[in-house]
């Protein structure tokens, strides 16, 4: 204890000696580039060595963000080389996504759950779930419009990039549109909606990890199964639990290679755009990492302080899911550490294994903000003063249409471009800022990932089965 006691406090002293001639170097007088470059490195080293004391897998995390945007920064080729191992990363986690919840929901509905519970669950989950993405989107609206980022902007001069190919209208949607009149098309796309929530083929959504679709699935699968006399439905029950807990054990053994992941895309991001790329449409970045902060001051911390949940150990039982989120700008990348991190921290399995996996398709807290905050901008940007009306339509939409948006990074742009479209936004602006798409991406993916590890603390509360001692035992 005392040995990691001492390296934390070499490690925090070098990393404000290395902070502060940085900060001099850039404000009050330039440094020699080899004096810069050295600090950095030395600084890494003295890091490494603290985790390699403290034996901690959220730490080794962490360092390896501040590694891989090192890295990154001064040797820009090699990094972009190192992409793959991001990419083997996420290939990993995607083989768990879809095994997982299906075991857990499954046997959580069959195994634990009575049929009321389960309805219980879900209107209490989609009613927080509503509430918190609604302040969310009103939050991103008064955001931009108290900064008004977005004005004097001149797209001209911000690096253009190529946008998606992909539309959230599909090509048979797009033509049954043409025959309906403008003002109901939105009816329209609702219950295109709900109608692209129920699987064709249960083995497609697993493979595409469309999670609302395998969460459709699994809980008509578990009631189905509910209803079976108990000798017969006990073989597959004591199946999806075994399936599960291997999978647990199956996911444990792979975060052991997410410091590698996790730096390696740190490397490619900071390598591909350079650090140079905070310098354009800085308004917008801090614009929505200041929304991003206010949201969970204002509205998680205060939900989380009314139901007494112990903040400090509720931060260190997110820590490692949201530094994953963070680094790879993928809420799917963070799910098992997210289901593993909750079930430990006092959630019973069985409220995880539903609130979780629910809330990836409908409490994007992060990504309801950006979408609205986004919106705004381009219309900013493109000199357009849109009324508080035109504002609250195109709220309204957003929370129609960023629902179910996939947990896989930039999806959300393509949500952005589809109502830039449907309200006459010019699509040149969205191209202007994907350049720094990725760094609001960090911001809005780890805020989705905080709103759906409380909102299953939520539930648990509510339903009166979150276990105190646990959370207050709760360790890295």
């Amino acid at each position: 204890m005392m040995k990691t006691k001492k390296a934390g406090l070499i490690a925090l002293i070098a990393f404000t000696l290395v902070a502060i001639i940085h900060l001099f170097s850039f404000e009050v007088s330039p440094l020699p580039t080899q004096l810069l470059f050295a600090s950095r490195w030395i600084l890494i080293m003295v890091l490494i060595l603290f985790a390699v004391v403290k034996k901690s897998l959220t730490t080794w995390i962490l360092v390896s963000i501040l590694f891989g945007a090192t890295l990154g920064s001064d040797f820009p080729g090699v990094a972009l080389s190192f992409q793959p191992l991001s990419q083997g990363f996420i290939k990993l986690i995607k083989t768990i996504v879809g095994p997982i919840l299906f075991a857990t929901l499954v046997y959580g509905i069959a195994g634990h759950s009575d049929l009321k519970q389960v309805g219980r669950m879900a209107w209490k989950s989609l009613l927080y779930f509503y509430s918190a993405t609604t302040i969310a989107l009103f939050i991103g609206l008064a955001a931009i419009n108290i900064t008004k980022a977005g004005v004097g902007v001149d797209a001209s001069k911000i690096p253009h990039h190529d946008l998606p190919k992909t539309s959230v209208v599909k090509e048979a949607d797009a033509a049954a549109l043409k025959n309906i009149p403008e003002g109901d098309q939105w009816i329209y796309k609702t219950t295109s909606f709900f109608r692209d929530i129920f699987p064709e083929n249960i083995v497609k959504s697993i493979y595409e990890n469309q999670v609302l679709q395998i969460v459709i699935f699994s809980v008509i699968f578990g009631i189905g199964l509910a209803k079976l006399p108990e000798g017969k439905k006990k073989p597959i029950v004591d199946f999806m639990e075994s399936l599960s807990e291997t999978m647990f054990k199956y996911t444990h053994l792979i975060m052991y290679f997410a410091p590698i992941g996790v730096g390696a895309a740190m490397a490619y991001t900071v390598g591909h755009m350079g650090i140079d790329i905070l310098k354009y449409l800085f308004m917008l970045l801090i614009t929505l990492y200041a929304a991003l902060i206010a949201f969970i001051l204002l509205v998680l911390l205060p939900v989380a302080l009314y139901l007494k949940i112990p903040i400090k150990k509720f931060i260190q039982a997110i820590r490692e899911p949201v530094s994953i989120a963070f680094a790879t700008t993928s809420s799917d990348a963070a799910l098992p550490a997210v289901m593993r991190n909750m079930e430990q921290f006092g959630v019973p399995r069985k409220i995880v294994s539903f609130v979780v996996p629910t809330g990836y398709s409908f409490n994007l807290d992060g990504t309801t903000l950006y979408l609205s905050l986004a919106s705004i901008f381009v219309a900013q940007a493109a000199g357009m003063d849109l009324s508080f009306g035109q504002q609250l339509l195109i709220a309204l939409t957003l929370m129609i249409t960023s629902k179910g948006v996939a947990a896989i990074p930039r999806a959300s742009l393509i949500i952005l471009i589809a109502t830039a479209e449907q309200f006459g936004l010019p699509i040149v602006i969205i191209a202007a800022i994907l350049g720094i798409d990725e760094l609001m991406d960090m911001g809005r993916t780890s805020v989705n990932v905080i709103g759906n590890c409380l909102a299953s603390v939520v539930v648990a509360k509510w339903e009166k089965e979150f276990d105190e001692s646990k959370a207050l035992a709760f360790k890295d």
